[in-house]
């Protein structure tokens, strides 16, 4: 059994990445079991510009994946575009953690566009209603959680909670149809599967 590594920046994606990632596998890699533990939790800030705790995450993740295992990265884009901040980091990763497979996962703006890429599959769950498709770019709101907390009537968006559940119920081909960082990570987990296997 091989295992991927997640290094996350949110208390949400802590609970969330796991339950997506098995459901991933299960969905595009199902004759091969990944192990996923635990998400190493960064402070984005600090990670990407401090090298001493980019360089000792970086070390946790790679003795955490052993051997046979790689690193994932998931960071929201927010306003940087994801594919230069991308090589960035995975420039600065292969250096830091040069025996270890990296990929690098940055989700434009943030994690939740995915559920906006896939609100028709949601709406209903968590008290989420919408009043129609979603006809708009997912990946353009500054702010999806608050465009998720508008839809959900006598409640709010928790990232704490509803991430993780939205996470477990958003279908698959829907997201990966309207978001390109989320075609991004399946891509990346079907190459790094594959490697693993050769």
């Amino acid at each position: 059994m091989q295992r991927v590594v997640p290094i996350v920046e949110g208390d949400g994606e802590v609970a969330a990445l796991p339950i997506l990632l098995r459901r991933i596998g299960a969905w595009l890699t199902p004759e091969n079991f990944l192990d996923v533990p635990t998400p190493i939790r960064v402070r984005r800030d600090r990670f990407l510009k401090k090298d001493a705790d980019f360089r000792k995450f970086l070390g946790l993740a790679s003795a955490k994946a052993g051997d046979s295992g790689w690193i994932l990265i998931l960071l929201d884009a927010d306003d940087d575009c994801p594919a230069d901040l991308g090589v960035q980091i995975v420039d600065r990763a292969r250096e830091a953690a040069p025996h270890r497979r990296v990929a690098v996962v940055l989700a434009k703006r943030e994690y939740e566009a995915w559920f906006l890429a896939s609100a028709t599959s949601l709406n209903g769950k968590r008290g989420l209603v919408l009043d129609g498709p979603v006809t708009f770019d997912p990946e353009t709101p500054r702010d999806a959680k608050g465009w998720l907390s508008e839809r959900m009537p006598g409640s709010k968006y928790r990232e704490i909670t509803d991430q993780p559940a939205f996470s477990a119920e958003m279908n698959l081909e829907q997201a990966r149809a309207g978001s390109r960082s989320f075609r991004k990570l399946c891509t990346e987990w079907v190459k790094q599967t594959t490697d693993l296997q050769e």
